[in-house]
């Protein structure tokens, strides 16, 4: 059985007549995008090389702010730059790293853009990599030294005047809401070029707007762990809490994002070390939760939001989620199953 989610506002925008789908893609932030629109959205131009070029130059100019790949990005420039250093930003940059603050005060750090000495401490960051030879954990004793440090290592924003003060040491890691600005950036763009029927995604993180040809929504499955369906499609499955179904949602004038521990992570003996580390203890989280869907009308907060409540864990993540509006979907290992838990907001896009 498969549940489908709809949204709770729908444009009355209709597909021009006799539209085709035009699909555009390319490589970027260390993945690949896939652009999915209608050709007669922009007669004559949607398949040409300007707006695939346009499109691109969305993503690079994201790489080129705010990639901790990169020790030429600007945020690469500010992990290295001096003690004390003030530094102007860009204003993508400065609207990013707002709301990731935004977000890091709202969760009480749970998500902490500020935090990108403990990934590259754990071995998710761009060098001396967990998947590298002879790469092993940290020890207790090296994880709060730096957890010390950061309590004295303190971010000075001025959005207002849109600059920021290099403490000493602190390295900023944008990873959990910059690809979903990007996808953010690729709607606003088609959006600018008179293109309004479309699905972007990058990486797995998709937006949509508008119909298709024939005025169904852009459809998506959410993102199941593996083996979380399994038996779900059966009728006579008494046990949906274990086995939850997969879920359909029309992407229509929304995005979602999925936080997975499964994604990327390595195994210590019989320990497994998820990249999703949770600020406040310094350590991977360990909360027997598998995955969060956040559905949101920006993919930048989907993002962002999915990340915060996966380090919370379901009770502390689903508070949260209710005190801010979010449609979010938490999946948690049960046994040799999966326990599905659904925030209001989620509820109430079920078609049922």
């Amino acid at each position: 059985m498969r549940r489908v989610l709809l949204p709770q506002h729908i444009s009355d925008q209709v597909a021009p007549p006799g539209a085709a789908i035009r699909d555009l893609r390319g490589l970027s932030m260390g993945t690949s995008w896939t652009v999915r629109l209608l050709e007669s959205a922009m007669p004559g131009r949607a398949g040409s090389a300007d707006l695939q070029q346009g499109l691109q130059q969305q993503l690079d100019l994201v790489v080129a702010q705010m990639s901790h790949w990169s020790e030429e990005s600007d945020l690469g420039r500010f992990n290295r730059a001096e003690p004390g250093s003030w530094h102007s930003l860009p204003a993508a940059f400065c609207e990013v790293l707002g709301f990731a603050m935004h977000v890091s005060q709202a969760s009480g750090g749970a998500y902490d853009p500020c935090a990108g000495a403990l990934v590259n401490l754990w071995g998710f960051g761009p060098r001396h990599r967990y998947d590298e030879p002879g790469f092993l954990p940290p020890k207790d004793d090296t994880v709060a030294l730096l957890l010390s440090q950061r309590q004295r290592r303190r971010l000075e924003l001025d959005l207002p005047a849109r600059r920021i003060r290099q403490p000493g040491g602190l390295q900023l890691d944008l990873s959990a809401v910059a690809k979903g600005y990007g996808v953010d950036r690729l709607a606003r763009y088609l959006d600018s070029q008179g293109i309004h029927h479309y699905l972007v995604e990058v990486g797995g993180e998709l937006r949509g707007a508008g119909s298709k040809p024939d005025g169904q929504p852009w459809w998506v499955m959410l993102e199941q762990v593996d083996g979380a369906a399994d038996s779900a499609d059966s009728a006579d499955n008494a046990d949906n809490a274990q086995h939850p179904p997969e879920m359909l949602l029309a992407l229509h004038g929304l995005s979602v994002a999925t936080s997975g521990d499964y994604r990327r992570f390595f195994e210590d003996g019989t320990a497994r070390f998820s990249h999703t580390i949770d600020p406040r203890s310094g350590m991977p989280i360990a909360n027997q939760l598998a995955s969060v869907t956040v559905v949101h009308a920006q993919c930048m907060a989907a993002d962002a939001w999915s990340t915060a409540l996966t380090v919370l864990g379901v009770e502390a993540g689903l508070a949260l989620a209710e005190e801010q509006g979010l449609a979010a979907r938490f999946l948690q290992r049960d046994g040799h199953g999966y326990r599905e838990t659904l925030s209001s907001r989620m509820l109430a896009m079920l078609d049922e």
